[in-house]
């Protein structure tokens, strides 16, 4: 996944289940916009068998329970991945909830779709009670399934991720259990993957369930301003274009306001007011080479004032999941 394909989730709505007649012509022309190859028969095939096999089957709010598995496909065409991960998002419940078995799947689809549909499903069967062994389990058999194969944890976040986006018809404690193991398990692990899209909007739908004053709060003064801080965001991006690219013309760079969870564990958990939060705006900037990275590190520091103690090297430290950056916090005149 390149860093674009790994943010598009972003920007993705959070609406709940595509209309009944979605066709797998307006699929086909979801994959096309993402500009890479897939295999249609195959997909048009794991399509169609999951839409015969859930058919009469609903979900707790009442829509026709394909729409899930259709969701999921979405997601991960949007992220980028293979036809085999998205064959797979299609089939991804059939084995548990319908009559289709997995030998007809490796039998249909090939060994190597039925393993990702399996691995699916056995994390999805979690036999324990209390919520500490549950999670424990959890993370063990992700763990586990990251060994065998990582497309299985990210079809994985995918479905969580749609299951968070409509939760809303879910008894109220059954969204609170579920929205803690978002935060405390698939968050970090799609963290881990560097799919920061994903982590952050399964962050923010969590919290929204977690700690929906708060959430309602944050998410008021950042539309309050919405307008004044995409400009000045834009601003910023610009000014920092200009002379990163008389360096290096090839430059990546990419800016963003910082997620309501982001902004609430700062104000919750430090004890900060929202005016107090003074790292909203984030710009990244993707380049080449190390030499490269330091380089434009001076830059950025004759440019703004670096804040003193806020600047972390994982290059020379790489984080346990090889991420490796220059991270420094900057006060401008605005």
């Amino acid at each position: 996944m390149d860093a674009k394909k790994a943010h598009i989730t972003e920007r993705t709505a959070h609406t709940a289940c595509p209309p009944q007649d979605y066709t797998f012509g307006e699929f086909a022309k979801l994959l096309e916009k993402t500009g890479s190859n897939y295999n249609l028969p195959l997909l048009r095939k794991a399509f169609e068998l999951a839409q015969a096999a859930h058919k009469g089957q609903t979900r707790e709010s009442g829509e026709p329970y394909f729409c899930h598995p259709f969701s999921v496909a979405v997601i991960l065409a949007e992220l980028g991945m293979d036809t085999e991960s998205i064959a797979a998002a299609f089939l991804h419940d059939v084995v548990e909830d319908t009559a289709v078995t997995l030998d007809e799947i490796k039998k249909d689809f090939g060994g190597e779709i039925a393993m990702l549909v399996d691995g699916v499903t056995k994390l999805t069967k979690i036999p324990f009670s209390t919520r500490e062994e549950q999670q424990a389990e959890n993370i063990r058999k992700m763990l586990l399934a990251m060994v065998e194969d990582i497309r299985v944890i990210i079809i994985k976040l995918a479905d969580r991720l749609h299951n968070m986006r409509t939760i809303a018809a879910r008894p109220e404690q059954k969204r609170r259990d579920t929205s803690r193991e978002t935060l405390e398990v698939y968050a970090p692990i799609a963290h881990r993957l560097g799919i920061r899209g994903v982590k952050e909007e399964l962050e923010d739908l969590a919290i929204s369930h977690l700690d929906p004053v708060a959430y309602h709060d944050i998410e008021a003064e950042l539309n309050s301003k919405k307008q004044q801080r995409e400009e000045t965001l834009v601003a910023i991006q610009e000014k920092i274009g200009e002379r990163v690219r008389e360096l290096l013309p090839n430059a990546y760079i990419e800016g963003r306001v910082k997620s309501i969870h982001g902004i609430y564990r700062k104000m919750y958990m430090q004890g900060r007011a929202f005016d107090e939060i003074y790292d909203i705006y984030a710009v990244r900037i993707i380049v080449d080479t190390v030499i490269d990275c330091y380089n434009i590190l001076g830059v950025i520091h004759d440019m703004f004032r670096p804040l003193p103690g806020r600047f972390k090297d994982y290059i020379s430290t790489p984080k346990p999941n090889l991420y490796q950056s220059l991270h420094t916090t900057l006060i401008s005149r605005e």
